[in-house]
Parts: structure tokens; sequence; C-alpha cells
């Protein structure tokens, strides 16, 4: 990177985070020049062509164009040479003030980078919050999420149950490989995430004297119900105010006569819980 003369470098995404990090920012200059105009810049300042820049930036030839027309028009000072023909074959070229725009970019993406990284390095001493990120920091489409600590684990020949004690009371049960427990480095007292796929969420409203083999059974109340065009999202909320969503019919929904404020168990086996841990 050269802020104060010379080539510029390459011209990196401003967009935070990188693996395993907490915090995200965009950098954007005058609310419309962001990362993919500067990587434009940068790919005509190294090819001298629009195609091949616009490819390089994500963009099509005429969005390319759009984008650079745009920033030329509040420019004080032209920011494109064209050469038509001639020896060189013509093509287009930064001028002087494209190319200082450009570097004053990655000078002050350096800066914002480093201050995400002290950020980040502040949030850490805030273990609560910290704690808190690291748990939502994952995305998937399972749409229940748990987090807990280990509080058992029984590791077999083929496979691993894992007994996962709720933040906010309660316990989940999940088996696994054995192979996976030890990649996950699973052990007693750590932080671990339990998945549940909606679907895998059966409802029970009344067992009437029958006991399932199920491990995991959570009693809670209907608190939320959302038909769609095909199924229905049943929410239960739990005792300790997390809640579990069930996946359901239309007909099942009428069937057991649910509705917001009664009594129900969410049954899910333990076979069904994908377990997230930092490595």
């Amino acid at each position: 990177m050269h802020p104060h003369g010379g080539a510029p470098g390459r011209a990196m995404s401003a967009k935070q985070p990188s693996d395993g990090a907490l915090l995200s920012g965009e950098l954007r200059l005058a609310g419309r020049l962001d990362a993919r105009f500067f990587t434009l810049l940068q790919a005509l300042h190294d090819t001298g062509s629009i195609n091949r820049a616009a490819r390089t930036a994500g963009l099509s030839y005429k969005g390319a164009w759009l984008l650079l027309e745009s920033a030329c028009n509040l420019a004080n000072e032209p920011l494109l040479e064209t050469a038509t023909g001639g020896a060189g074959g013509g093509g287009t070229k930064l001028t002087g003030a494209a190319l200082g725009l450009l570097r004053a970019w990655q000078a002050l993406q350096a800066e914002h980078r480093d201050f995400i990284r002290a950020q980040e390095a502040h949030l850490a001493a805030l273990p609560a919050l910290h704690g808190l990120m690291r748990r939502m920091s994952m995305k998937c489409t399972a749409r229940n999420q748990f987090a807990g600590t280990v509080a058992a684990l029984t590791l077999g020949p083929v496979t691993a149950q894992v007994n996962l004690a709720l933040q906010g009371g309660g316990e989940i049960t999940a088996t696994l490989t054995t192979a996976a427990a030890k990649r996950l480095k699973l052990a007693r007292g750590k932080e671990a995430l339990a998945l549940i796929k909606a679907s895998e969420v059966v409802l029970v409203t009344d067992f009437a004297g029958w006991q399932l083999s199920a491990r995991n059974q959570l009693a809670g109340t209907v608190s939320r119900i959302e038909r769609s065009a095909v199924s229905s999202l049943v929410v239960l909320t739990l005792p300790g105010g997390g809640t579990i969503t069930s996946t359901v019919t239309h007909e099942a929904v009428e069937a057991l006569g649910l509705a917001v404020g009664m009594p129900a168990t969410a049954v899910f086996k333990a076979y069904s819980v994908l377990v997230a841990a930092q490595a």
C-alpha cells in the first residue's frame, strides 16, 4: 500500500469480518463509493480495459460505465483518460486525480481495518457480550438454536452421547459419532450449541399414559401459530423463557386443537440434534 505516492496496491474489500471475527463494517465514501467501485478502479489501472476491469469487479460492462460516469460527473477533475486506436491499441487509464482517490481509499481502508480489530479486542474484554455475539454469529437454516454447556459426555466405540445444560434451564441430549465429539473437542463445561430443524420436532398435547422413546421432551406453552400455504409454524415458549418451533401440517393443528395459551410438549430424538462448538 502506498498512501503517499507510487503505484496503488490491490484494492481489497472493506467489508469485515474475516473468519472468526464478530464485528463488521463497510467503508463508503460520499455514501456511494464503496469497495466495488475501488476494485473497479484498481482493475482498470492494472489492465487498461473497462471490459476486463468490469469482470474483475463483478459488474457488467454497462454497469461499470454507469458507475464510472457517475463518479466522473461528481468529481472536480477528470478521472479517466481514454485513447482510441494508435500504436498502443487504445484503452482507458486513470488520471492523477483518480490515482489520488484510490490511494486515499486504501489509506482509509487500512485505518478502518485497524479500528475494527481494536474494537474486537475491546469486545473480548466484555465476556457476557462477547459470548452472546459468538453464539449469534453462526448462520444456518436450523430454526431452533439453543446455547448450553456440556453437562455430561459419554464416549462409546462408535457413538457418543452429549447432554447440554441450557442457559435458560432444562437439558438437551444429542447423539453423534465419537469421531465427531473428538473433532469438536467436547468436554464437560465447554460451551456448545444444539441445532434442531423445526421439521424434526413433534408436538404432543396429551400423552394419555403413554411414554415415548425420544430422549428430548421439552414442555411449554403455545405462544404463536403461523399458517403458510402448505404448513404451520407452532412456537412453544419454554419455562426458562426460550422458545422452540415445530413445523406441522394444517390438519395436525386442527386435529390437536392447537391454540395460543395451551400446554404442549416438543419431542425430538437425540439423533436429530446437531451440535456445534468453537474450536
